[in-house]
């Protein structure tokens, strides 16, 4: 499957990204779930909020639910090397929801999927401001995006919302049938 044009998608599950483990995996294999995008960093102060992500996923997956992490390094709060962000997430959280390879959130370089998901949901800021260019960034690491079954954006929750005050919105989206 070839990358999704951001600006032609219709669904989150057009899009493909590379694992941190080196493979490429295509996001239509979560079709029918609900999902919650999140770019992370594993030295950054919410770092701690993979916690509740984890939780998350690990009481909600086999309701169709699942974390997406996308590791940034634009806030420089990153590792350089895949291997040192997967450790600091397994050993210090034990995070087993899926990882994907440290990506650009913003910018001409930002991967598709987040250029995709700031159009959907430009923020409070974005917002305020007509959508102007630049307006839609991400601020800071652990901003989430919660996507329907549907494949479409539902919220978008600033860096400082721990994952459990999510919670009932994601037990909603699981309530609604595709």
């Amino acid at each position: 499957m070839a990358q999704a044009d951001p600006k032609q998608a219709t669904s989150l599950f057009e899009f493909e990204a590379d694992t941190l483990t080196g493979g490429t995996l295509e996001l239509g294999d979560y079709t029918g779930q609900v999902v919650l995008v999140v770019n992370t960093a594993s030295k950054c102060g919410f770092t701690p909020q993979f916690e509740g992500l984890q939780k998350l996923y690990s009481e909600l997956g086999d309701q169709g639910f699942t974390v997406l992490g996308f590791p940034s390094g634009q806030f420089r709060q990153e590792h350089d090397d895949a291997e040192k962000i997967g450790a600091a997430c397994t050993r210090n959280y034990g995070v087993d929801f899926p990882m994907f390879a440290k990506t650009d959130v913003n910018g001409s370089g930002a991967h598709p999927v987040f250029t995709w998901l700031k159009a959907q949901q430009p923020g409070k800021i974005g917002a305020l401001l007509g959508g102007r260019a630049g307006s839609a960034e991400i601020k800071w690491n652990f901003t989430k995006f919660l996507v329907g079954r549907d494949g479409n954006v539902i919220a978008r929750y600033a860096p400082a919302t721990k994952p459990e005050a999510i919670r009932e919105d994601i037990e909603r989206a699981l309530a609604e049938k595709s």
